[in-house]
């Protein structure tokens, strides 16, 4: 009984191991349930009840004619590079059939709708506006809706080449080029050479702005620096006349206080120095040896002090006779 048992465990896993394979990263392993394609998420499966194919990314380069506008002839250069659409399994099986290399089989069947919409593209175009770049995003575009019908996912898309058969439009095209080149270049020359001169110009600009503001500033500095001149003239001006208004009154009410009190002209230094010049003449016995000027003057001289102490003398009468 126990080497039945043996021989049943040997046999069941000896099936194990002929049966049963370990599925890669790279891998996706499909089997069928209900009439639905799924994919396993165990890390065995059952190599006769599934399939695995590879779930990298396949590329292939396309090379095809198509023509341009004017039925002229070009050579296309394409690098497809897909990969199976876990979204879309059914789609794969039923495009490439139940086998591993079902990817490949519908990258062919997709290659030729890939082909149908350049050549499409490039009818509506003339040659010389035909470019890698309009062509890639056309196809893209397209191929983002179709992909998924044949259970497929793009990866990248790249058109490395667009070329005419005929080597005189290839020549003729590279002339045009040439020329489309040299004229922009020169049109840049161009505007380098314009943008220096306009830059030349606004420094300038603002070069004489700023000295015209610099003048003005000048101007209004000297302006200012004149006028507080001015202000202080007429204040030294105001002083002195309110100096000399101060003098005028303070000798106006000396001479009235003169004239109501004549007897202070005794202490005047003006008639002091005039007693004093009229004593320093020469007497009446040396009158005949003075000078004409100095007689003249010293007559003055006596007649000033004679009318000054007459004016005292006089009017000090009178005021008694008042006071009385």
């Amino acid at each position: 009984m126990a080497i039945i048992i043996t021989a049943i465990l040997f046999v069941f896993i000896l099936i194990i191991i002929f049966e049963y394979r370990l599925r890669t990263p790279d891998q996706i392993v499909l089997f069928e349930k209900n009439s639905i394609i799924q994919p396993r998420k165990t890390r065995f499966y059952p190599r006769h009840f599934s399939m695995a194919i590879n779930g990298g990314v396949h590329s292939q380069i396309t090379e095809f004619e198509a023509e341009a506008k004017g039925h002229l002839l070009i050579n296309i250069r394409i690098v497809l590079t897909v990969a199976a659409d876990n979204e879309h399994l059914d789609n794969l099986i039923r495009t490439g059939g139940w086998k591993e290399n079902c990817v490949n089989a519908a990258v062919d069947e997709g290659k030729i709708l890939l082909e149908s919409m350049a050549k499409e593209f490039c009818a509506q175009y003339d040659i010389e506006e035909l470019s890698s770049e309009k062509l890639t995003g056309y196809l893209k575009k397209k191929l983002e809706d179709e992909c998924s019908v044949f259970g497929l996912t793009v990866v990248s898309l790249n058109t490395q080449s667009i070329e005419p058969q005929e080597k005189d439009i290839i020549t003729a095209l590279q002339q045009r080029e040439e020329a489309r080149l040299e004229e922009q270049t020169e049109k840049t020359r161009q505007k380098v050479r314009t943008n220096i001169a306009q830059t030349k110009a606004l420094a300038d600009q603002q070069i004489l702005e700023a000295d015209h503001a610099l003048e003005l500033k000048r101007l209004e500095l000297k302006k200012i620096r004149e006028k507080n001149t001015a202000e202080l003239a007429r204040e030294r001006i105001s002083e002195e006349l309110r100096l000399k208004n101060m003098q005028l009154d303070f000798e106006k009410r000396e001479m009235e206080l003169l004239q109501d009190n004549p007897e202070l002209l005794m202490l005047s230094p003006q008639l002091a120095r005039l007693a004093e010049a009229s004593q320093q003449l020469p007497n009446a016995k040396t009158v005949v040896s003075l000078g004409q000027g100095d007689l003249q003057q010293g007559s003055q001289i006596v007649e000033s002090i004679q009318n000054v102490l007459q004016t005292v003398f006089s009017k000090k009468p009178n005021d008694e006779k008042k006071n009385k």
